[in-house]
């Protein structure tokens, strides 16, 4: 199929309403257009490089942690969510009672992803990995009714308040299982030429077009992103998650999936899509060189401690993986008294290594703002 040919699908008529069915996508593609050889390049060689990164970064999964975070929040924001990034590293009981439902919808994404990962070391990416995702990411939280782990077996619709008024509908239940397992033998087609970022390209527009799930289908087909990439090799560790690009362009990125459906314009999401791996590949480098800036920098602190050294060694390793830390929480890691790791975090305050954000005498919470700020949006912006 040549992009400068592709038909995206038909609308069909249902009982009252029309639903839009894609045409399946495991096929040869191919295109004409120069513009998207010089994006695919220039996206292959900056996710090359931020991988080559995640080698020579000391102890990189305690920073791919917060990747995770950082991806959860972003992701779940897009939906709706409002949930701040340095809410999304603390504990249920330090979470305003207002706020724990969206809170609840970040940290099951958390879990989500990191059990996600953990599996594709035993198994390729699959639709049942998908489902089990789902599930995880469904838990507790709204929309735990709808069918969580599950393909659905009802219409669902995107925009509006019900069929009637949708901005579109996605193909209908009958024919969801079959356009999916389709999506499945096209990521591991060994018998189509298409590049790795082509075909993850057209699996995430396919993905929010079948909408396979009731609720969490943004989350999921984002997630499936980086799922994709760490399974085929492109990356080891999972660094390079989307959702941040996508939300600050949520308009462009809406629009470029709707241009696909609506006039079969896959060459605009492609270029897109490109785009947006090479921007957020550069900045996910820039975070990690500025992790590098502070490490060195905390690290000929430390030195400084005398005694303390080892502790505050200790305790800084586990901020890198979660910036956020009590009392009680110092006192048991480093197997000291209340009062001992009371001064301990005291001290790092003081050398504005913590910060103190509750203004509470007790049940006092510490942030590791130096290092979350690294992670926020505003950060390494450069355009």
């Amino acid at each position: 199929m040549k992009f400068e040919e592709f038909t995206s699908g038909e609308k069909k008529q249902q009982y009252q309403y029309k639903s839009f069915s894609p045409v399946t996508v495991n096929r040869e593609w191919t295109w004409e257009d120069p513009v998207i050889n010089t994006l695919l390049e220039r996206a292959s060689r900056s996710l090359a490089e931020l991988d080559a990164f995640t080698l020579i970064v000391p102890d990189v999964d305690l920073f791919i942690q917060m990747h995770i975070t950082k991806e959860a929040n972003n992701s779940s924001r897009i939906e709706g969510t409002q949930t701040q990034i340095d809410e999304a590293v603390l504990d249920a009981e330090q979470i305003s009672p207002e706020k724990r439902d969206d809170w609840g919808e970040v940290r099951n994404y958390v879990q989500a992803i990191n059990e996600a990962i953990a599996e594709l070391e035993q198994t390729p990416l699959s639709n049942r990995l998908l489902k089990h995702t789902h599930a995880i990411l469904m838990q507790g939280v709204r929309g735990e009714n709808k069918s969580p782990g599950e393909f659905r077996t009802s219409q669902n619709w995107i925009g509006g308040s019900g069929l009637t008024d949708a901005a579109f509908i996605p193909p209908h239940q009958s024919e969801v299982v079959d356009l999916m397992s389709d999506l499945e033998m096209f990521w591991h087609n060994e018998n189509v030429n298409v590049p790795e970022l082509i075909r993850i390209a057209l699996s995430h527009y396919q993905f929010e077009t079948i909408h396979p799930f009731l609720d969490g289908n943004g989350r999921i087909g984002r997630l499936l992103i980086t799922l994709y990439l760490v399974n085929k090799g492109l990356l080891r560790k999972p660094s390079l998650y989307l959702s941040e690009f996508f939300e600050r362009n949520r308009g462009s990125y809406y629009d470029a999936l709707t241009r696909v459906r609506a006039s079969s314009d896959i060459i605009h999401w492609v270029k897109f899509f490109l785009s947006a791996v090479i921007e957020t590949a550069n900045r996910s480098k820039k975070t990690f060189e500025n992790i590098l800036v502070l490490r060195q920098e905390l690290d000929a602190l430390m030195f400084t401690y005398g005694r303390r050294a080892e502790n505050a060694q200790t305790i800084i390793r586990q901020l890198y993986r979660k910036p956020a830390i009590t009392v009680n929480e110092a006192a048991k890691i480093l197997g000291l008294t209340h009062t001992a790791a009371n001064e301990l975090l005291r001290k790092m305050v003081a050398d504005s290594v913590l910060e103190e954000i509750t203004g509470y005498q007790r049940n006092r919470v510490f942030m590791f703002t130096r290092y979350l700020r690294l992670f926020a949006d505003h950060v390494n912006d450069d355009r």
